[in-house]
């Protein structure tokens, strides 16, 4: 679809820096800009820069959700970007943990898409972005609940392209990778072995823009050997579980885990 100077585009999870770029990148294209996230001030700086509309929420409580949902009113881009790490071992966490992590990443999407997508087939004119994960197509040990909600998203959003495509809506995934400078894996402060590869959070937002105007089902936002990755995954899930192993993955997974533990 085109963006124009009428188009109003709101970004989920936009207190960080991948939330940021989007944002920033879909201003600069002309769209009034919706900003959401769960503190107030960590949102007034991409507020000031491109003009956004703040609504403060937190999409763990379904109240707010709701909220959310009836503040931003019609839009024409929703990208669905808000989520938490999910890392750990599953019997680390308690009921109430896992409940969050999912009423996050999948329920708190997939309500939106809802929301959103009756008025944009309404218009017959729209588009939806979900910002999944590169584990949302390769599973590793020490992140099952994150690759649940990530796996389950891509399957809703493949379904709901299905379905919104007759009435004029877009519906497209991204999956980034490994992405430096802000993000969730940036935040860790975790070393990567030699040679791994990354993206920016500006290569996450150009994806953005591509899906929103030509409608792409689906983009990898990752390096080379993380894509190869998910590839052989899809075909043989043990070879890519030994390779893991081998080069250190579960070392990475605990360091990961140890320091996104707080967000639980």
């Amino acid at each position: 679809m085109e963006i124009t100077t009428d188009t109003v585009a709101l970004i989920t999870g936009a207190n960080g820096g991948i939330g940021m770029a989007i944002a920033r990148e879909l201003h600069r294209a002309g769209a009034k800009i919706i900003v959401t996230g769960r503190r107030a001030d960590a949102l007034e700086p991409i507020a000031r820069e491109t003009g956004a509309r703040v609504i403060v929420a937190d999409l763990a409580n379904r109240d707010d959700l709701d909220r959310m949902h009836a503040e931003a009113g019609e839009v024409d881009v929703a990208v669905l970007n808000a989520a938490l790490p999910g890392s750990g071992h599953l019997l680390e966490y308690d009921a109430a943990q896992i409940d969050k992590v999912f009423d996050v990443n999948l329920r708190a999407p997939v309500q939106s898409a809802r929301y959103f997508g009756e008025r944009m087939a309404a218009k017959r004119r729209g588009s939806i972005v979900f910002i999944s994960s590169i584990s949302g197509k390769v599973a590793t040990a020490g992140q099952s609940l994150y690759n649940a909600t990530k796996f389950g998203m891509r399957g809703f959003a493949l379904a709901l392209r299905g379905d919104l495509e007759p009435h004029g809506v877009g519906v497209s995934t991204i999956f980034p990778g490994f992405i430096r400078d802000a993000g969730m894996f940036a935040e860790t402060k975790v070393a990567l072995p030699a040679g791994a590869g990354t993206r920016s959070p500006e290569d996450v937002a150009r994806a953005v823009m591509r899906c929103v105007r030509t409608n792409h089902p689906e983009l990898n936002v990752a390096a080379f050997e993380q894509v190869f990755g998910a590839g052989l995954f899809a075909v043989a899930p043990g070879v890519v579980a030994a390779i893991t192993r081998a080069s250190g993955g579960a070392q990475i997974a605990a360091k990961m885990s140890a320091a996104q533990k707080h967000k639980r």
